[in-house]
């Protein structure tokens, strides 16, 4: 009996060490195990040709800081050519990389037309495309009631038809070689319910429908990888100028109060999931990755998630939750 007693509480002290473990990680399960024992962007990715869109700023700009250490050839696209110039200068600079390794190439989600031929320079310049990095789109901060659908449509052609269009482009390419891999900088938006962000999320939801279900087309080509992640709040410039209630209103600022990921981390963490082929990860800080959980397993998820996320939505955003009515129209906090 007494041995007995001894192995559970073993177990029990293994499992509050787990918790305890667990409650202080910023990846789910998979991610952390990858981590710990999978292998290393610096073992994989040295020589691939690598195109990141939303390269200007924040996670794009990012990434492309820290695959141009690992020796790949990049291919930098976004709206705004002088910034993608910065990046490229940055990524010289303190890369291992040369200027032949990498290619600017301005681009715009929205213009679909422009896709295909973009896909054709790079296609020229390295010869093959070794990883989309799907990382552009934008933010939108309003409630449902105040926005007008011009916003709605602005959002989904960015962050879905957008990224649904160059896949398309880069995906014959990919099959014809029978290897590669598209990644997709989706959020935690794509899984859980966020307040006053009724578009975005609405585009998120939609690109992980739309990448599950291409996988599951790819089960002929296993060599072809498709990676959604989905990144809590990370320190980045993806709310500055939202479109709120109107395309033409936007946000003042990019100063909302809630915990924040550095981006460093969160890079580290999105190359550490693409080398080791994980189908969907999520990346966040406590305790949002445990409301991640708790949305995805808890069977009184509803009502506990969506009061405790509207509360800190609130909070984030200085909203009077006394004083709402249908005319009222959120603005960031100084």
């Amino acid at each position: 009996m007494t041995g007995e007693l001894w192995l559970w509480a073993l177990c029990a002290l293994l499992l509050a060490l787990w918790l305890l473990n667990f409650l202080r990680t910023d990846s789910d399960l998979a991610l952390l195990w990858a981590e710990w024992l999978g292998r290393r962007p610096e073992q994989v990715l040295t020589g691939k040709v690598v195109w990141v869109t939303g390269a200007s700023s924040g996670i794009g700009e990012e990434l492309a800081l820290q695959l141009s250490k690992l020796g790949v050839s990049l291919v930098l696209s976004a709206r705004r050519a002088q910034e993608l110039e910065r990046v490229k200068r940055r990524c010289l600079e303190n890369g291992n990389i040369k200027e032949k390794d990498i290619l600017v190439l301005p681009l715009d989600l929205a213009d679909r037309s422009s896709h295909d031929m973009a896909t054709r320079t790079v296609l020229q310049e390295f010869g093959r495309i070794d990883i989309l990095i799907n990382n552009g789109g934008k933010a939108q901060c309003s409630f449902v009631v105040d926005t007008n659908m011009d916003v709605f449509k602005e959002i989904l052609e960015v962050n879905y038809m957008g990224t649904v269009s160059l896949t398309k482009c880069v995906l014959p390419h990919l099959m014809k070689r029978k290897q590669g891999k598209i990644v997709v900088m989706n959020s935690i938006a794509g899984i859980l319910p966020i307040p006053l962000c009724s578009a975005y999320v609405a585009s998120k939801h939609a690109l992980r429908g739309f990448l599950n279900t291409l996988q599951s087309e790819l089960y002929n080509y296993p060599d072809i990888k498709v990676s959604t992640i989905c990144p809590g709040p990370v320190r980045s410039n993806i709310f500055k100028n939202a479109p709120t209630s109107v395309v033409t209103k936007t946000t003042e600022n990019n100063v909302v109060r809630v915990s924040k990921m550095e981006t460093s981390r969160c890079v580290r963490l999105v190359l550490i999931s693409m080398v080791n082929d994980l189908n969907e990860v999520w990346i966040a800080k406590q305790p949002g990755l445990f409301g991640l959980y708790l949305w995805q397993y808890m069977p009184l998820r509803d009502r506990l998630f969506s009061r405790m996320t509207w509360k800190k939505i609130a909070k984030a955003f200085d909203i009077d939750v006394n004083n709402l009515n249908a005319s009222h129209h959120m603005r960031p906090s100084e």
